[in-house]
């Protein structure tokens, strides 16, 4: 029978792998490709969640890698936007295409019937290489050429079709701009997208692993929304351990696996972390309270920004500004127990004085204490 790994040892290894027991001296490229990209469909928040895993990090260290095209944000994963390394991107979307074409053609399918996607391709690469463009511009152009279709259904097919990036300013901190997309081939250079050789599915599961593990083939499922990797992770070298609800899950024998009873400090999530998203079974980092708090966003369309306490989630917090002070607001989910309940809070305090810093330089600073999540 495979040994056992406790929930609690679980979590540890998890927030091990994540770089969240201890801040890593790690190039910002190194976490990125580590953690096989960071779930980035908003503009900024994703810094918070490089901030909690490397020392020392500014968000010029992340900015200036999407001005000079070392990073990139694309969609990939789950098909939604990810911030990853200019070679995973054009290794990992070849083998994810598919899992974008499957909710793309969910979504858009019935509107672009009569479109060949050949020519929407060649039509919406020729355009989007020419000059960057928005999906609004982009379905408008491409209209012209398909007047009897849906301007927004259109782009969306390109979207599925090419591999697209967003381009800067949009993405920069501290700044702004539409959220225009060129082809990552045009955006990399025809030199490195010649160079790299798409990833197999071994390799992707290897990666997951490695940065989420122990898991199982559902989470790895979860995390990357393919299908079918039950007999590609059999046949990688793994250990296999299971679950206190039974399942198997599977591991890179050499991967760090932490005791049960290491220290896990206090951090402050940002609100699309893959930490909570790309698990079929969340509960070795999400409380059953939490779960229900999570449920309480669903239909806001906005996630919350979960604390940690323990290693798990203790509540969720916000930031409000007025009159030159930045405050976070930490709403508490239920009693903070795991290191006496004061000595939590004030762990927590202390990690929203230093996130202030990060986020709120130039303002004065407070920290307010609230019962229950942010929205009900």
């Amino acid at each position: 029978m495979n040994p056992l790994i406790t929930r609690r040892a679980l979590n540890r290894a998890t927030l091990e792998r994540q770089h969240l027991l201890r801040r890593t001296t790690g190039s910002v490229t190194e976490v990125v490709e580590h953690l096989g990209g960071l779930q980035a469909q908003t503009p900024h928040t994703w810094y918070t969640g490089l901030w909690n895993r490397v020392a020392g990090f500014r968000p010029a260290d992340a900015a200036g890698l999407l001005e000079a095209r070392e990073l990139v944000r694309i969609v990939l994963h789950r098909s939604t936007i990810h911030l990853v390394s200019a070679r995973d991107c054009l290794a990992m979307r070849p083998l994810l295409q598919v899992v974008t074409e499957r909710m793309t053609r969910t979504t858009f399918g019935g509107r672009l019937s009569g479109v060949d996607p050949d020519e929407l391709s060649a039509a919406g690469r020729a355009l989007l290489e020419a000059r960057p463009m928005t999906f609004a511009e982009l379905g408008r152009a491409l209209a012209e050429r398909w007047p009897g279709s849906e301007p927004h259904a259109l782009g969306q097919g390109v979207r599925c079709l090419v591999p697209l990036v967003q381009v800067p300013p949009r993405g920069l901190w501290g700044r702004s701009g539409p959220i225009a997309h060129t082809s990552a081939q045009a955006w990399l250079g025809p030199a490195l997208s010649a160079d790299v050789p798409p990833m197999t599915p071994g390799a992707l599961v290897r990666r997951y692993l490695a940065a989420f593990g122990p898991a199982s083939v559902r989470d790895v499922q979860t995390w990357s929304g393919l299908t079918r990797l039950g007999e590609v992770v059999e046949s990688l070298d793994l250990v296999r351990f299971r679950d206190e609800a039974g399942s198997t899950l599977y591991d890179l024998p050499d991967a760090p696996r932490p005791g049960a009873d290491v220290p896990a400090p206090a951090r402050l999530m940002y609100d699309f972390d893959n930490l909570f998203l790309s698990y079929a079974d969340r509960s070795r980092v999400i409380t059953e309270t939490g779960a229900a708090a999570i449920r309480g966003f669903m239909g806001t369309n906005v996630m919350p920004r979960a604390i940690l306490v323990d290693g798990v989630t203790a509540g969720d917090w916000t930031l409000t500004r007025a009159e030159g002070v930045s405050t976070v607001n930490l709403h508490l989910w239920e009693p903070v127990e795991a290191v006496g309940e004061v000595e939590a809070v004030e762990a927590v305090e202390a990690e929203a004085r230093r996130l202030l810093a990060f986020l709120a330089p130039g303002d004065g600073h407070d920290v307010a204490v609230l019962d229950g999540p942010s929205r009900p």
